[in-house]
């Protein structure tokens, strides 16, 4: 399921959907090739275990929203946009986005280079923009862009064509970014949400490319979820294991796959043409009918899903929300 219900057994990390990451997206900005589309989708509307809606409140006050950008190849990050929310005098929520470079990108913390201050939260249908010089930004309640038959993966992969989140709603985080911004042309990208515990920033969900976690169970996906891009190899033997069970891998070619989808970091060139899995995803790639197959063995090549109808062709790109 992309990477919603990423915490355990289905549910959100630290029991808190709004710390729930769910998809990343970048694209070149569609007629303007000097600036770059980065969204950062959390908080799924509807839960899983247990069934039913999540909370009307869009994002975590006591939350920290992370995009983080690598530019030389080492899965480290180098830069970072930080987005954390607050109550505004009259109760209405506001966001300040920031920009760190170097060490402190690397590291945890809300400081940096404020881009945005006081910008309003969306939470109706109306998406309220925020322009910031060659900045554009938008938070708040969006129709989902992920598709995919759910109730079929969950019957033994037996796909029908009914996409669970055609009615789903998720809190988008959406950045237009100019290219020289982002450092270089090669990067790697992925996103994260922290928990303030105790006066602590402590990571609770992570991820760059769809569906990863359900390579993972128990202390293994606790482990990967609060881990590092720099780290992922420790988890190859893990992933490897998965293929050889789900797709009847041999030893040695699961574990040559599982090399192909760590670390968990987005490439993107910004001056190609995005397509995921190869350059950054746009909101109508098909990642399930790309992630099927390699983890089937080419057993499965789809779930009959295709994208969804209420996408804009303008800035914040995904359509209003279903509720509210």
């Amino acid at each position: 399921m992309s990477h919603h219900y990423s915490g355990p057994d289905f549910g959100f990390p630290h029991g808190d959907a709004r710390l729930d990451l769910t998809d990343l997206y970048a694209f070149p900005k569609p007629g303007e090739a000097g600036k770059s589309i980065l969204i950062m989708n959390v908080h799924p509307s509807a839960s899983v275990n247990p069934p039913g809606l999540t909370t009307a409140d869009p994002f975590g006050r006591e939350a920290l929203y992370e995009l983080k950008i690598d530019t030389d190849g080492d899965a480290v990050a180098d830069i970072a946009y930080r987005v954390r929310f607050s109550a505004s005098e009259g109760g209405k929520l506001t966001a300040t986005l920031r920009r760190v470079e170097g060490i402190q990108a690397a590291g945890t913390g809300d400081t940096g280079q404020a881009i945005v201050e006081g910008a309003p939260v969306s939470i109706g249908r109306e998406a309220r923009v925020t322009d910031a010089g060659d900045y554009r930004f938008f938070a708040g309640w969006r129709s989902d862009p992920f598709f995919f038959d759910t109730q079929g993966a969950l019957n033994n992969l037996q796909f029908t064509g009914d996409d669970f989140f055609d009615d789903k709603d998720v809190c988008s985080i959406v950045i237009e970014v100019p290219n020289s911004a982002l450092g270089r042309e090669n990067l790697g990208l992925w996103a994260r949400t922290l928990d303030d515990v105790g006066g602590k920033w402590v990571q609770a969900d992570r991820g760059a490319r769809p569906q990863q976690a359900v390579f993972l169970t128990g202390a293994e996906n606790a482990d990967y979820l609060t881990g590092e891009p720099a780290d992922d190899a420790r988890f190859v033997a893990v992933f490897a294991h998965s293929l050889q069970h789900a797709g009847g891998y041999t030893p040695e070619e699961a574990k040559r796959v599982a090399g192909t989808l760590l670390p968990d970091i987005l490439p993107y060139d910004p001056k190609r043409p995005a397509s995921f899995p190869n350059n950054g995803r746009t909101l109508t790639d098909d990642a399930v009918d790309i992630f099927l197959p390699i983890l089937t063995n080419g057993k499965v090549t789809g779930d009959k899903v295709g994208p969804h109808s209420d996408l804009l062709g303008e800035f914040p790109y995904l359509g209003p929300p279903h509720k509210g």
